[in-house]
């Protein structure tokens, strides 16, 4: 496989976006207790983005307003570099999340650490389904009566 291969950029993508969504607790949970050894190549910084709203959900874009996220960029041992942003200002999430990274592009990634963001990820579909549900039950439907028609 090279690096430019759709389905290793696209499993990349799927674990990026599991960690971005993850809480701190979950993430220290999947790199253990004894940290790997790593470089620092960008130490974690917080800065604002600007996020993009639609209207309707599928309508125009516009500037929904600004968010705070940290980044990280480490190297491990073995080379493999990892990335991390994350939403708000806890910089130890995003260093550790990039550790993450970097370990699932090595030989960890068909291993017991990729069952756990697997795990994770599921843990976070059932979330998503189960705050769907409580707001689908608040629905109302209007509908209007025609008189005299």
């Amino acid at each position: 496989m090279t690096d430019t291969d759709p389905d290793k950029t696209s499993a990349r993508q799927r674990w990026m976006a599991i960690l971005a969504r993850a809480s701190r607790g979950e993430i220290e949970t999947l790199v253990g207790a004894a940290l790997p050894a790593h470089e620092i190549l960008k130490a974690p910084e917080t800065g604002t983005v600007m996020v993009e709203g639609r209207a309707g959900g599928a309508g125009r874009r516009f500037n929904l307003g600004e968010a705070t996220v940290t980044r990280c960029v480490v190297r491990l041992e073995n080379g493999a570099m990892g990335f991390s942003y994350a939403l708000g200002r806890d910089g130890r999430k995003a260093r550790l999340a990039a550790i993450l990274d970097a370990r699932l592009q090595g030989e960890d990634a068909d291993g017991a650490l990729l069952a756990g963001v697997t795990l994770l990820a599921a843990t976070q579909a059932a979330a998503r389904d189960r705050a769907s549900r409580k707001a689908a039950a608040t629905k109302v439907d209007f509908f209007t009566l025609v008189r005299g028609a």
